[in-house]
C-alpha cells in the first residue's frame, strides 16, 4: 500500500493515524455488508398474504401447519379462505391455492398440488348392514358444486336414480360435517378426506371415485418468482403433498364408449 499501518513498539503492534484511519473505514464498511445481510434475512421471512380454497385449509393445510411452523418459525403468512373463485386471483396476494384446470397461464407460476376426484362418503353407522342404495338414502348437496351428484352417479352407472330433493347447504364443509352425523350422503373430494377417515367419523360409501380434469394448485405472479419467502413456503408445501399424498385408489372401471363424458 506505501503507507505503513502500524507500528511495532515495545508492547507490541501500534496503529499509525494512517492505518487508525483505514481501520476506522474498514470497520464501517463491514457495518454496511453487517446491515445488508440484515435485510436480506428480514426479507426472506416477510409476512406472506395466501388466499386459498377454504375446504383445502381445513382439510389439508391445518392439520399439518404445526410443521411449517417447526420449519420455519420466522415465516409468516396471512391466510385469507374464500369458496368463490373469482376471490382467488394470484393478482390480490403473494400467492393463491384455487382450483384450475392446471393449464399453463402466461406470468403466472403454476405448481400442481392435488388432482380432484369425487366419491360419496357417510358415516359408519349408515352402512352397518351393507352398501347403499342410493335410490332411497337420502342425498346431501353441497350449493357450490351443483352438479357432483349427478356426474358420480353417471359414473357409477346410477344413470336413473334422480338427484332432486334432500337437504343442501352453503359450502362443502357443511356437507360433509352432515353427512359425518348420520344426516345422509355426500359427495367428497377424495384427495381432502384423510382426516375424516382418520377419525374414523366418515367412510367412502362406495368404491367408484369419480376423476375430473379439475386439480388443487399453488398460483403466483412471475415477479414473485425468486421471493425468499414464497420459496420457502413452496418448498414446504411441495414436500408435504408428496408426503400426504394418499394412494391412488383403484375406480371402478367403466365401458369405454362411456369414459370421457363423466370426466368433467
Amino acid at each position: 500500500m506505501g503507507t505503513a499501518l502500524f507500528l511495532r513498539g515495545s508492547r507490541g503492534l501500534v496503529l499509525t493515524s494512517a492505518g487508525k484511519a483505514f481501520a476506522d473505514s474498514a470497520r464501517e464498511a463491514l457495518d454496511r455488508i453487517a446491515d445488508a445481510a440484515d435485510g436480506l434475512r428480514l426479507r426472506r421471512f416477510r409476512r406472506l398474504s395466501v388466499g386459498v380454497y377454504g375446504f383445502f385449509v381445513s382439510r389439508f393445510l391445518l392439520p399439518i401447519w404445526p410443521t411449517l411452523k417447526a420449519a420455519h418459525p420466522d415465516l409468516e403468512i396471512d391466510l385469507h379462505t374464500s369458496s368463490n373463485p373469482l376471490d382467488l386471483l394470484a393478482s390480490r396476494f403473494d400467492a393463491v391455492i384455487a382450483v384450475s384446470d392446471g393449464q399453463p397461464r402466461a406470468g403466472l407460476v403454476t405448481h400442481p398440488l392435488m388432482p380432484i376426484s369425487t366419491v360419496p362418503v357417510c358415516s359408519p353407522e349408515l352402512m352397518k348392514n351393507g352398501p347403499l342404495d342410493f335410490a332411497t338414502v337420502p342425498l346431501l348437496h353441497a350449493r357450490p358444486r351443483p352438479d357432483d351428484w349427478r356426474r358420480w352417479l353417471d359414473c357409477a352407472h346410477f344413470n336413473d336414480i334422480p338427484v332432486q330433493g334432500g337437504s343442501s347447504f352453503e359450502s362443502l364443509s357443511l356437507t360433509i360435517e352432515a353427512a359425518a352425523t348420520g344426516m345422509g350422503v355426500a359427495i367428497a373430494i377424495d384427495g381432502l378426506l384423510a382426516p375424516d377417515l382418520a377419525r374414523g367419523n366418515l367412510v367412502r360409501a362406495h368404491p367408484t371415485v369419480r376423476p375430473t380434469r379439475r386439480q388443487f394448485v399453488l398460483e403466483y405472479e412471475q415477479r414473485m418468482a425468486e421471493d425468499p419467502a414464497l420459496t420457502a413456503f413452496v418448498a414446504w408445501l411441495s414436500n408435504a403433498r408428496d408426503q400426504q399424498a394418499p394412494k391412488k385408489p383403484v375406480a371402478k372401471k367403466t365401458a369405454a364408449k362411456a369414459g370421457p363424458e363423466y370426466v368433467r
